[in-house]
């Protein structure tokens, strides 16, 4: 058989790029950007090669793995293995209560739409409110000053960035990540047509990245900071009568009372602990305002640290003091082919029920990951004593990893979803594999209600599953029918596990484009356009859009106004000066995606890129040069990492990839473990946390950097 050519989109990150494969005799011979995509228009990155060397890695499992007696691993057929796992569940529920089985889902669920349809499934039988997922790593702040302005945490606007002419980028390096809760593909053309139409684009952080190198100009921001910034740039607008919220203003309250909140936080008392000087945030306020199409973007940088909350909550409002918010070229809303908000109503999923050791509060049905190893490690009742996890790494994704590595070689009982055995799963007493990528159907569910022009797309499997494999959603099905049943379950009476196809075409069938005047969208549809349907740009959805009970945006939350305090606590203290501390933050590669991807030879290779930067008065204050290796100490651990000295970094600031540490036992991961690096998450600290919300504070740890062998 000839050559044949294989549509469908990226599901590595969160741009959805679409791919156009070519592929014979069960073989991809060629992967490339799919120039028919309405949305990502040719453009991929070099993580769109991993859908192939994923599916061909000869160290991803294939079939469940259990834990034998002496600490090795064995092959078991499918059902034996639900069957054990099933019961191992019910076991450690009989003993301990419902809740002692806690489950973690990692970044990539949401990648796969087989796990997002069919694990709520699985949730629900399993009947434990012990749930921890990625999403209190890095973005409960969003989620969080979404459901108080709008009504729902799910309700989150993106810039929208084909039609704006003044882009103000906080925390973020889109093009690395090509977004994030913004699926953008191609940020770099996106973002050189606005400067190209003479717009500005303006970076504000700790490190000129990839995306300030690019931008019409870059500001040095001390980490976790923002929060100041932020408050001066509203108060700003305030005291020179520069508030004009357009249209929205006729359904917003609390304009009057964010104005009187923010009086004290002049530019000038600010400078000093944020490092910007006056006139520059002056500066930056009045061009907000003066643009006539402009937005505010906020991503990492100022999710994870202590003010998170509030700073979302403060970008949200900026956009909205300026006339940007459900503007075009502003902060405006998805229409996604796929409603993932559910029936209107109530948002109350918050602070029903807290932590047992620190008493953190729930939110969207899920308590801080920052607890989990603390919840497992404290005896006493309600101690977790079993997990579930779900392509999930949180070993190296969670602060004060090695506290989490401990606390899960002392459970009962361990199960993970995953396709490899990694830093987490090696601790399971059972993997279950799921067949994966090029093998699966996907329909993005998340990022086309995150994604700056409406799209929708869906893509059936390239090479058929081995017939021994499972799907993710199969696995997740059959665990569900099992502890529903109990003992029992009969496999001959059980019904067919529900496809999440079905759910998919349904979906769409109901959702704002499936009524035949709107194009009849349907999951046939989609098969017959297999570069996606382009739905047009993003159009203005609120006040209609609106989940609050009285249709209006709570401008001045309550719960936002009572966490200034903190903030103002910080202010009066001023910068920290403890001696010979630096203030630690991540960096995003191109190349991977979190701790993804590090086993795939054609990504990791080259350059050692996990490295400590510093800037160049920093290093030589230490008596370092390049290349040294130093150890990185914090309150919690210490690793020993190679220095790379670069101006690109903020005097006082430290800076080392996300993801890496690869040099634990027990895992079935070659080339990671040949490229093993040093993790960030052996230094953040468990205890920093957004008291806000919840979110973990990865961003600013206090660190301090040594020559190697002054600490030997």
């Amino acid at each position: 058989m000839p050559p044949q050519l294989h549509y469908r989109a990226c599901n590595l990150c969160e741009a959805i790029c679409g791919l156009e494969i070519e592929h014979e005799n069960g073989r991809v011979l060629r992967i490339a950007g799919d120039a028919q995509d309405p949305f990502s228009r040719g453009h991929i990155c070099p993580k769109a090669l991993g859908l192939q060397d994923v599916y061909e890695d000869p160290d991803r499992l294939r079939r469940p793995q259990r834990r034998t007696a002496a600490g090795g691993w064995e092959e078991i057929g499918w059902e034996q293995a639900l069957d054990e796992v099933a019961a191992g569940l019910r076991r450690v529920q009989a003993r301990h209560g419902a809740h002692a089985v806690a489950w973690y889902a990692g970044n990539p669920s949401v990648h796969n739409s087989g796990t997002q349809l069919a694990a709520p499934g699985f949730l629900r039988a399993l009947g434990s409110r012990s749930l921890f997922s990625a999403s209190s790593v890095d973005q409960l702040p969003h989620h969080f000053a979404a459901w108080q302005l709008y009504g729902h945490p799910l309700l989150l606007p993106v810039p929208d960035l084909d039609h704006t002419d003044f882009w103000l980028i906080l925390g973020g390096n889109p093009l690395v990540s090509n977004g994030s809760l913004m699926s953008a593909p191609d940020v770099a053309k996106r973002l050189r047509a606005i400067q190209e139409r003479g717009g500005r684009v303006i970076v504000v952080d700790p490190r000129r990245t990839e995306t300030a190198a690019r931008a019409d100009e870059h500001h040095f921001i001390r980490p976790g900071t923002d929060v100041f910034l932020l408050l001066a740039m509203a108060q700003v607008l305030y005291a020179e009568n520069l508030v004009n919220p357009g249209r929205v203003g006729a359904f917003t309250d609390g304009l009057a009372e964010l104005g009187a909140a923010v009086v004290g936080f002049t530019p000038e008392s600010v400078a000093a602990v944020t490092g910007l000087a006056p006139a520059a945030i002056r500066q930056l306020a009045r061009a907000l305002a003066a643009a006539e199409r402009g937005v505010v973007y906020g991503r990492l940088g100022v999710s994870t640290q202590e003010f998170g909350g509030l700073c979302l909550w403060l970008i949200n409002a900026l956009n909205l003091l300026t006339g940007h918010l459900d503007e075009p070229g502003g902060y405006m809303l998805a229409t996604p082919a796929l409603d993932v908000l559910g029936k209107p109503g109530p948002y109350t999923r918050h602070n029903r029920y807290r932590s047992r050791v620190r008493g953190l509060a729930e939110f969207m049905g899920e308590l801080p990951v920052a607890a989990l190893a603390e919840e497992m490690l404290t005896p006493g009742e309600g101690q977790l004593r079993a997990l579930v996890t779900s392509c999930g790494n949180p070993v190296l994704s969670t602060p004060n990893g090695r506290q989490l590595d401990t606390a899960l070689a002392g459970l009962e009982f361990m199960v993970s979803l995953d396709i490899y055995r990694n830093e987490t799963t090696r601790h399971a007493h059972y993997i279950l594999p799921p067949a994966t990528g090029l093998e699966t159907a996907h329909y993005d569910v998340s990022f086309h209600a995150l994604a700056i022009r409406n799209t929708s797309r869906y893509a059936e499997p390239l090479f058929e599953k081995d017939p021994e494999a499972r799907y993710d959603w199969q696995i997740f099905e059959g665990l569900r029918q099992r502890l529903e049943a109990g003992p029992a379950y009969d496999p001959a009476t059980a019904g067919p596990p529900e496809d999440p196809a079905a759910k998919i075409d349904l979906g769409l069938r109901y959702g704002p484009y499936g009524r035949p005047e709107r194009g009849g969208l349907s999951l046939d549809v989609l098969r017959e356009n297999p570069h996606g349907v382009d739905l047009g740009p993003l159009q203005a959805r609120l006040p209609a859009a609106l989940r609050t009970a009285n249709q209006r945006i709570n401008l001045a939350a309550p719960l936002f106004l009572a966490d200034l305090a903190r903030v103002r606590q910080v202010l009066a203290a001023g910068p920290p000066a403890a001696p010979n501390q630096l203030l630690l933050i991540g960096r995003r590669e191109l190349r991977s995606n979190n701790s993804w991807m590090h086993n795939l030879p054609r990504l990791i290779k080259g350059r050692n890129r996990c490295t400590l930067q510093l800037h160049p008065l920093d290093a030589t204050a230490r008596g370092l040069v390049e290349g040294q290796l130093v150890r990185v100490r914090s309150r919690v651990g210490e690793v020993a990492v190679p220095v790379e000295i670069t101006a690109a970094l903020m005097p006082g600031v430290a800076s080392l990839p996300h993801g890496y540490g690869h040099q634990r036992p027990g895992t079935r991961l070659a080339v990671a473990r040949a490229h093993p690096g040093a993790s960030l998450n052996d230094l953040t600290d468990e205890t920093r946390l957004d008291a806000l919300t919840g979110n973990a504070a990865l961003s600013a740890v206090p660190v301090w950097v040594e020559a190697a062998a002054e600490l030997a």
